[in-house]
């Protein structure tokens, strides 16, 4: 369980100026809004992204300019690709961005989410309406909406992996079948890029090893602390190793409680992590100070 530090073990904030460029050259968290901080950051300075942002009209972070509330599913998605549009300045021309999404079903334009029997934490007093074009109880496919417009904005859309979810949290549903899945895209800069394929081999049915395939079984793993699903280590380590080499650095602009940096520093590469809420900010500080980092950078920038 994850130990409150003392304030003599909190790592210092660094404030800079609002005008003055990132430049990066050790893992650093930056408490900031993603779009205002990536664009103050070098170009092609990181040679993969790993991410997950909040999911539109899921959950609230209780946090003002927080993305996943908006109005309309455009103005969501319109968003992300703006954010991952700097990303892709920010990304080495032989990058990779691994990008995970959940979908979610229309509100039927109820302006609240019931609690489920079985997962009482779904439930949500703010929820937008049904998009223009869906009908009540339609699954709205958020993650490959958010694909094709990125890839429209000229990402290479080069895999869909499935992250299928053995231990998924049940759901108190009847007329369909529960779902257990989600996606992470595997997303380009180039047409050429750096992929190790053999650093990321699974094991093979007959043993030995094979190339990894696009169904990924690996269990959620909750985090104590956190108000909100974490990435499961498990599901990072595979990107980091097909798309990058010791050393280099790993970019998660959506950095909640850090799990991209506790990967990234076991698999000996840096981080950069972005987060606007200083809570998970604090959180995902001591969480590496407990994973082996002895200095963690933070800069409210």
């Amino acid at each position: 369980m994850l130990q409150k530090a003392t304030l003599s073990e909190m790592p210092i904030i660094e404030r800079i100026s609002k005008e003055q460029p990132l430049v990066v050259d050790s893992s650093t968290i930056f408490e900031g809004d993603a779009l205002t901080v990536l664009r103050r950051l070098e170009s092609q300075s990181v040679r993969c992204v790993i991410t997950s942002p909040p999911y539109w009209g899921l959950r609230t972070y209780g946090i003002d300019e927080q993305i996943g509330l908006e109005e309309t599913l455009a103005q969501f998605l319109n968003k992300l690709v703006s954010v991952f549009a700097e990303v892709k300045r920010v990304l080495a021309d032989d990058g990779t961005l691994w990008l995970n999404i959940g979908d979610g079903y229309t509100s039927g334009n109820r302006g609240y989410r019931a609690p489920d029997k079985k997962n009482p934490a779904r439930a949500m007093s703010v929820r937008p309406d049904t998009p223009e074009g869906l009908k009540p109880k339609d699954l709205i496919g958020v993650p490959w909406r958010l694909a094709f417009a990125l890839q429209e904005d000229g990402w290479y859309l080069r895999d869909d992996i499935v992250w299928h979810k053995p231990n998924a949290m049940p759901e108190s549903v009847k007329d369909r079948p529960a779902r257990s899945h989600e996606y992470i895209f595997m997303l380009t800069k180039s047409e050429q890029y750096f992929y190790d394929w053999q650093a990321s081999r699974e094991p093979a049915d007959h043993g030995g090893l094979r190339n990894r395939r696009s169904v990924w079984a690996v269990n959620t793993k909750p985090f104590a602390g956190a108000h909100f699903a974490t990435f499961p280590i498990d599901l990072i380590r595979p990107c980091i190793q097909a798309s990058s080499k010791t050393g280099d650095f790993i970019l998660d602009p959506f950095f909640g409680s850090g799990t991209v940096g506790v990967a990234s520093q076991e698999e000996g590469r840096r981080y950069i992590g972005i987060e606007l809420n200083p809570e998970y900010v604090a959180l995902s500080a001591r969480r590496l100070q407990q994973c082996g980092s002895d200095n963690v950078r933070i800069i409210a920038a």
